[in-house]
């Protein structure tokens, strides 16, 4: 598959490196950062609390996979469109993003209060809208201000929601010791509503850029679209992510079964063991996306992942005690940093003018990859073993460090450059 090589100047014109620096630059990162981490709370603890949920509305496993399903779909469809929206409506970025947390919490009252299983699904699917819909302008404006940075802008942005994954079903299960599910979530949606004013008071004018006539020319946009969506090379990345989106659902969907069923944890041991692996992520996931920016997004990429696929074979071979904390650690130092980095590759490529389309076709199919992932890894848990679920994730992995090594990848700002 040859890369044509010309698609490389038709953005030059707009996309000088741009930086944003000193107050300014970490208001946008630190106030990203932050949203994100509350988008992620909520997402991990309603994790915890399905049990209860199940509970409430007498669901089977397939009802309670349902709900994860309904998430990953609606999160897939609303990407595309919502990424040439935003892109479309970019002045109004800063409005974008209040809607979307006041939507986050209006969805999350919905799902508390609701009645019925039918308005619990409806109550998802509001919160996946606006959580799929924040991600678009938030990232495309991280990558757009921080050209240099790029993957370090967007791993920040990360480790924001890691920290809310990681605190949030620690906080979550203990606050089920004094309160029903439904009181739990209904007295969280205060907060997004509330924020919601903030984020459109801090980021109004975030998606303004410095170009003269201030309108994006229509023509260009969309000759920029058609471009980034014929580009073999945005597809071949896309489908990278979306094979590691399968691996990551499958395993995450499935390892905090395996600890109570399979090991026999209690639930405190089984948070600890979960806590490590997000723990760990936190502290490697802005240092591999500084090296990537460094060295090239392939040399950190292939090295990584071939390295995931070989920790999870091992979980299978020595999954428990001592062992299997020292493999937790070793999957954390990767599992969550690939997705930014692969993220950034996509952006080094095309131009900010179309950085949320770029981001939603990305998003588009790694959701609807992985929305069948955890169905797959079910079918193999409950017909075979946890082996099987560890050897598919190590499969998946492999498959897209293969595909990986095939893409001609253009080098990240700082090393085309030569900045140091």
């Amino acid at each position: 598959m040859k890369h044509n090589h010309n698609v490389e100047h038709h953005h030059d014109h707009h996309d000088k490196p741009h930086q944003t620096s000193g107050k300014k630059g970490n208001i946008i990162i630190a106030g990203l950062t932050s949203g994100h981490g509350i988008f992620h709370w909520f997402i991990q603890s309603f994790f915890v609390l399905l049990p209860e949920v199940e509970a409430s509305f007498n669901l089977s496993k397939v009802g309670v996979g349902a709900i994860s399903t309904t998430r990953e779909t609606v999160s897939g469809l609303v990407t595309l469109p919502g990424g040439v929206l935003a892109d479309r409506l970019r002045r109004h970025w800063g409005l974008i993003l209040a809607l979307c947390m006041g939507g986050f919490g209006i969805g999350w009252l919905i799902v508390g209060q609701s009645p019925s299983f039918m308005i619990l699904i409806m109550g998802v699917g509001t919160v996946s809208i606006a959580a799929s819909m924040w991600h678009l302008p938030a990232m495309a404006s991280l990558s757009h201000h921080y050209s240099h940075r790029r993957a370090t802008a967007l791993s920040f942005h990360g480790v924001g929601g890691n920290i809310g994954d990681a605190i949030s079903p620690v906080v979550t299960g203990f606050l089920l010791g004094f309160l029903a599910w439904r009181e739990i979530l209904s007295i969280y949606a205060v907060v997004p509503l509330f924020i919601a004013f903030l984020v459109y008071w801090v980021f109004k004018d975030i998606g303004k850029t410095s170009t003269k006539n201030g309108k994006t020319n229509e023509v260009t946009w969309s000759n920029e679209t058609r471009k980034v969506l014929k580009d073999p090379l945005i597809w071949g990345i896309t489908l990278v992510s979306g094979v590691r989106g399968m691996a990551f659902i499958a395993l995450i969907t499935f390892l905090p079964s395996y600890f109570s069923s399979d090991l026999g944890m209690s639930n405190l041991s089984r948070g600890v063991h979960f806590g490590l692996l997000v723990a760990v992520g936190i502290v490697s996931t802005p240092f591999m996306g500084y090296l990537s920016d460094r060295i090239g997004r392939k040399l950190v990429l292939i090295p990584g992942m071939v390295f995931l696929s070989i920790t999870v074979c091992l979980m299978a071979l020595f999954g428990e005690g001592v062992s299997l904390i020292i493999l937790l650690a070793l999957l954390g130092t990767f599992f969550y940093s690939d997705q930014p980095i692969l993220t950034a590759a996509a952006l080094d490529i095309v131009g900010s003018g179309v950085a949320t389309t770029t981001l939603g076709a990305l998003s588009f199919v790694r959701f609807l990859l992985s929305a069948l992932s955890p169905i797959i890894a079910g079918i193999l848990y409950d017909n075979y073993s946890m082996d099987y679920v560890f050897f598919y994730v190590a499969g998946l992995m492999l498959v897209g460090a293969f595909l990986l090594a095939l893409l001609p990848l253009k080098p990240p700002v700082a090393v085309a450059k030569g900045h140091h």
